[in-house]
């Protein structure tokens, strides 16, 4: 009997206990019941915003997650590959070559009537075009680890680092080993010419095509891009493979890299004026950025102007048959007018690819005026 009183009396501070246990939950709700009506609705608001706030960040979780799976599922075939490498805009870096032969294509020939740097001219064309390809994976390097491809319309090439579909290192070996194909190329032409002052034109040509959006401080970022596309695609490349194949640099050459470039500078133009909306949340300062729309595209314009009066010079001083270049503007002329009027980045991207088309058929057609002069 004594032992079952001193046990309730030991359960009697535990039974007591339960109310101590509740008093902070007690007084939390006598203080939210005595609340004005105003701190109640605010305090709702507060809890309704943290629980919006948690679901956010569970959707994005989920999404970057889906994202992932998807981009694993879909990693890059050889034609994202293809694409990558913008092959529609390859005849951008044949044209000026084509054009830098045919300057001194008569002045080569050889006693039979032969033309004998056949091997010269291939060297500089793989020069150009793996420089161009270099460039692009470099691009799609460097502003997919930017972010700047993030926000690009759908018309836009395909970009295999933003897209998720090649690691970064992949797309970065790629453009390398396209790089040092132009550098053995480049060494070769060397070698074969004697020329070794080529070296260093050559190393330029790799600088810039990596520091177009690659460094800390990318060029192409500081609406420059448009100055190197004219002094490489125009400058470089017509008067290179003049002196290249015939050692000296003809007037001609001169006019035709002044044609060649603004062909290549009206392309990366417009390519950029696409791209306006894209760029400017990126803080991607291009050119097209920094004129605006309106202006970009009257620019445009004034470019695809300039290859007609250098056909026109020369047809006026020494070569008749530069009329023949004139014939192009069939398709330079729709390319203006839809370069003016777009609606649509789409529409944009046909005008790049008229361009870029243009620039092909008229050094085809102005090459051969010269040559057979």
């Amino acid at each position: 009997m004594a032992k079952k009183q001193r046990a309730a009396k030991q359960s009697t501070p535990a039974k007591k206990s339960a109310p101590t246990l509740k008093r902070d939950e007690v007084e939390a709700a006598r203080r939210a019941a005595n609340a004005s009506p105003a701190a109640q609705a605010a305090a709702a608001k507060q809890e309704r915003e943290r629980r919006s706030a948690e679901a956010a960040k569970v959707r994005q979780e989920r999404q970057a997650a889906a994202a992932k799976r998807a981009a694993a599922r879909r990693r890059a075939h050889l034609g994202d590959w293809i694409g990558a490498a913008r092959i529609p805009t390859l005849p951008l870096s044949v044209a000026p070559v084509i054009l830098g032969a045919a300057t001194v294509y008569l002045a080569t020939l050889d006693l039979e009537g032969a033309w004998p740097h056949w091997l010269r001219f291939a060297t500089c064309l793989a020069i150009a075009v793996c420089l161009q390809i270099g460039v692009n994976f470099a691009n799609d390097y460097s502003d997919g680890v930017r972010g700047t491809d993030a926000g690009r319309h759908a018309s836009a090439p395909g970009r295999l680092v933003a897209s998720g579909k090649a690691s970064p290192r992949a797309v970065l070996t790629v453009a390398m080993v396209w790089f040092g194909l132009a550098a053995i190329a480049g060494l070769i032409l060397t070698v074969r010419t004697e020329h070794w002052w080529f070296l260093a034109v050559g190393a330029a040509a790799l600088l810039a095509a990596w520091f177009y959006t690659g460094g800390k401080r990318p060029y192409g970022y500081l609406a420059l891009g448009e100055v190197a596309v004219f002094v490489f695609f125009g400058g470089v490349a017509v008067i290179g493979t003049a002196f290249a194949i015939g050692g000296y640099v003809p007037f001609e050459a001169i006019v035709c890299a002044v044609a060649a470039g603004a062909f290549a500078t009206a392309t990366i133009l417009i390519a950029h004026t696409r791209d306006i909306p894209s760029d400017r949340a990126a803080g991607k300062r291009t050119l097209s950025v920094l004129l605006g729309d309106r202006a970009s595209r009257i620019l445009y314009v004034v470019l695809l102007v300039v290859p007609y009066l250098a056909a026109g010079l020369l047809m006026a001083m020494f070569y008749p048959r530069a009329i023949y270049a004139m014939l192009t503007l069939l398709i330079a002329i729709p390319a203006a007018l839809i370069a003016l009027t777009a609606k649509s980045p789409r529409e944009l991207v046909t005008v790049m690819r008229l361009t870029t088309l243009c620039s092909l058929a008229y050094a085809v057609l102005l090459g051969l005026a010269i040559a057979i002069w």
